[in-house]
């Protein structure tokens, strides 16, 4: 009977996932279209000042309007989320590598290497990412580069943390006491047999990162520390629509923060069923 009771329940979960993932995969394919055949399908030029078409409302014309000098705003927006991708997916993947290898260390050294790294861990932890990523880049000039370094050299931590936490639970597993007890050196053990069994969960990790890093380089742009202020970023164009904002012109700022807003939710959508994928558990839930 309640067999019975819980699958339709079941079903209607498992539909709404589908749902959920269908859509949010649609959403990055179409931005990322849109980022790769926008620009040279528009013959327009993303820098060209036109003051007689400032601040013009969208229209069929320029469907997000115009800025405060007249340049196209889905243009600019197009580009703005080109670098804002190029920032996050190689921030991301830098700090994936990066929390990779301390955790892995970390996890298969143990005794008192694993108790250094954790407390070196545990000492950048206690430090505000913005503000650690702020003096990074400002030992560098603005552009696109320190801003990666920047997000890369603050975002490592969760990821060691998941990849310690996951290679000690492997290493109680009976093929790793097989493979030490055949003669297997620990660099061995870790490469061959620690390391692969952590890869879903630090490919997880890079795909969260992805949002994470996009909203700190616009954070760092929005604060005049990230990419120059003639470099369209999502960051810099909601700083520079401030003024238009205050004058009652919504649209400099609506459209770029929409495009920091719909990638996170989507890839939170895709994240969210891959997470559900690794873990049995929950998915056997999910399932009932």
């Amino acid at each position: 009977m309640a067999d019975v009771l819980w699958r339709p329940q079941g079903r209607l979960r498992r539909s709404t996932r589908t749902v959920r993932v269908r859509t949010s995969a649609a959403i990055i394919a179409l931005l990322v279209l849109a980022v790769l055949l926008v620009p040279p399908l528009v013959q327009l030029d993303q820098q060209a000042v036109d003051l007689a078409q400032k601040l013009q409302p969208p229209s069929w014309a320029h469907l997000f309007g115009t800025d405060d000098v007249g340049r196209d705003l889905l243009l600019r927006c197009v580009y703005g989320l080109r670098i804002s991708l190029l920032v996050g997916v190689v921030a991301a993947l830098a700090a994936t590598l990066i929390g990779t290898a301390v955790g892995a260390v970390a996890g298969a050294f143990g005794g008192w290497t694993d108790r250094l790294v954790m407390r070196l861990v545990d000492t950048f932890s206690s430090v505000p990412h913005l503000l650690l990523g702020i003096f990074v880049v400002a030992m560098f000039r603005p552009g696109v580069w320190p801003v990666v370094v920047s997000v890369a050299l603050t975002h490592w931590l969760s990821t060691a943390r998941i990849v310690r936490s996951e290679i000690l639970s492997l290493r109680s597993r009976p093929y790793i006491d097989a493979a030490i007890s055949g003669g297997a050196s620990r660099w061995r053990v870790t490469v061959r047999h620690l390391l692969p069994g952590v890869l879903p969960q630090a490919g997880l990790a890079a795909v969260l990162m992805v949002p994470h890093a996009m909203w700190h380089e616009s954070a760092l742009s929005f604060l005049g520390l990230g990419l120059p202020t003639h470099q369209a970023s999502l960051g810099n164009l909601v700083q520079s629509a401030r003024g238009s904002l205050l004058a009652g012109d919504w649209w400099p700022t609506l459209f770029p923060g929409l495009l920091l807003i719909v990638p996170t939710l989507a890839i939170a959508g895709l994240a969210g069923a891959w997470r559900e994928r690794l873990n049995p558990r929950r998915r056997s839930e999910l399932m009932l």
